[in-house]
């Protein structure tokens, strides 16, 4: 079985990294990592709640200690023990390391100052190590950057990174497939982000 790093980053389009990891724990071994920015965006932009309540008060994300109990309700909710969730402030975990072998790391949605830490190799948090770790062990990554207009410096970051082999997916959809609701267009997005790391599905229609 494979093994990948997931991470999703804040900003807008976790739907879509949620549909991608839906399809690729399927076929894989997932770590998982998601900004504590991103927790308040996934419930606001599609309802999932996988925050964590004690005595009717948030707590908060970055927090080491809740990161079980994050884990166990995102299990609950893909319904699969093959996903690990790491706080994103746990610099010790495995995939922080080099030496714990995978087959290469995705983040969907990627924002803008996660696609400047990874590019300037800042490592400022487990999402960014993770992805530094990718990248000098020369294992598949491939970043979805979530934004519009880009900047030049924005873009400058990205021809940065593609100059190295890293793979840039940004979220752009097609229509050739005839698309009827949003669901269709969030999973052509997933289908092209999947096929882009070599990971069989059948979640569009193909051209032709």
């Amino acid at each position: 079985m494979k093994k990948y790093v997931f991470a999703i980053s804040g900003a807008s389009g976790s739907i879509i990294g949620i549909r991608v990891l839906k399809e690729l724990i399927k076929h894989s071994e997932v770590h998982l990592l998601i900004s504590s920015q991103s927790f308040s965006i996934i419930k606001d932009e599609t309802g999932i709640d996988w925050t964590i309540k004690k005595n009717s008060k948030f707590i908060p994300t970055k927090s080491g200690q809740n990161s079980k109990l994050i884990e166990d309700k995102i299990r609950k909710y893909f319904k699969t023990d093959r996903l690990f969730f790491h706080n994103e402030t746990q610099m010790e975990a495995p995939i922080s390391s080099g030496s714990f072998k995978t087959d290469g790391m995705l983040v969907v949605p990627c924002s803008m100052k996660t696609l400047s830490g990874i590019a300037n190799s800042y490592a400022n948090n487990l999402i960014e190590r993770a992805a530094d770790v990718t990248i000098k062990e020369g294992r598949t990554l491939l970043l979805s950057p979530r934004e519009m207009p880009f900047s030049a410096i924005h873009l400058e970051n990205m021809l940065k990174l593609a100059r190295i082999g890293v793979k840039i997916a940004p979220p752009v959809p097609g229509f050739y497939h005839k698309p009827k609701k949003i669901d269709d267009i969030i999973d052509f997005l997933a289908g092209k982000i999947l096929d882009s790391i070599g990971i069989e599905h059948e979640i569009f229609k193909r051209w032709g």
